[in-house]
C-alpha cells in the first residue's frame, strides 16, 4: 500500500441548541469565536484548506448528526494536525472566555485520501 503524503479531511461542524437559545449578542460573540477558529485552522503548519461550505440554506436549527451545518475540506499532513484542528473547539474562547466554542457547536473529522479518477 502506498504511503500517503497527506490526509484529505472533511471537518463536519454542527451547531447545537445552546447557540439557538442564545441572545443575539451572545450569537455574535460565537460567530467571532467561530471566525477565530477558522483562522486558527488555516494557520496550522502544512494544512491546506480546499474549501468551506455552509449548509444553512436548506437546513435550519440545531444539528446533532449528518447532514452537518458547515464543512471544511482540507489536506492535512498528519493525525496530530487533525487533532489540533478539532481541539480549537475546546480552546477558542467565546466573549469574555467563560465558555469555549464547544458549548455552541461540535466538530467531527472524516479522514480519507484524495480520490484520483483515471482518465
Amino acid at each position: 500500500m502506498e504511503k500517503l503524503e497527506s490526509h484529505r479531511v472533511l471537518f463536519c461542524i454542527g451547531i447545537n441548541q445552546n447557540f439557538m437559545d442564545a441572545p443575539i449578542e451572545e450569537m455574535k460573540q460565537v460567530w467571532q469565536a467561530f471566525s477565530q477558529m477558522i483562522q486558527n485552522i488555516h494557520e496550522l503548519p502544512g494544512l491546506n484548506i480546499l474549501g468551506i461550505m455552509d449548509d444553512d440554506r436548506l437546513q435550519v436549527g440545531a444539528v446533532s448528526t449528518a447532514p452537518w451545518m458547515a464543512y471544511i475540506m482540507a489536506d492535512v499532513p498528519d493525525i496530530e494536525t487533525i487533532i489540533a484542528a478539532c481541539n480549537f473547539f475546546r480552546t477558542v474562547p467565546v466573549g469574555d472566555g467563560t465558555y469555549k466554542l464547544w458549548k455552541y457547536c461540535k466538530i467531527e473529522a472524516r479522514i480519507g485520501r484524495e480520490l484520483v479518477v483515471p482518465e
